[in-house]
């Protein structure tokens, strides 16, 4: 729900279509992931639990978000832009290096390389977005 919010907010405050429209890819993707991870969640019948890395994400997200929401015009695109691909660079690497070889359970381990498939497409895309807005 992170990206999701973040995405919202440049929905808002952004101006310029390519923003509007990553931002919009956003909100369905990581909103159709969330999906997938729920009903996930329910079939192994397992409860999320609140922990220190989704804290620090959580806090650090609020932050951003703050920050963000204080931008206008160009330098908000510029600054949304550049933490989505940080944001992306940060989740891809650990997917990558700690939640998949460490998913013991092949649905878990399935979504989670799905899940990697499409963010680093995020990636690629917000740094083509950065690109642009140089």
């Amino acid at each position: 729900m992170i990206d999701v919010e973040a995405a919202k907010l440049a929905i808002e405050k952004s101006k310029t279509k390519e923003v509007v429209d990553f931002a919009n890819d956003m909100v369905r993707d990581h909103e159709a992931v969330n999906v997938q991870a729920l009903d996930l969640v329910k079939k192994l019948k397992v409860t999320p639990e609140d922990n220190a890395t989704s804290q620090a994400l959580s806090k650090a997200a609020e932050a951003e978000r703050a920050k963000l929401a204080k931008l206008e015009g160009a330098a908000f695109d510029k600054a949304y832009v550049a933490n989505e691909v940080a944001y992306h660079k940060q989740v891809n690497g650990a997917l990558e290096t700690l939640l998949i070889p460490s998913a013991e359970n092949a649905g878990l381990k399935s979504l989670l390389e799905t899940g990697l498939k499409i963010f680093q497409g995020h990636q690629q895309h917000a740094e083509h977005v950065a690109g642009m807005l140089k």
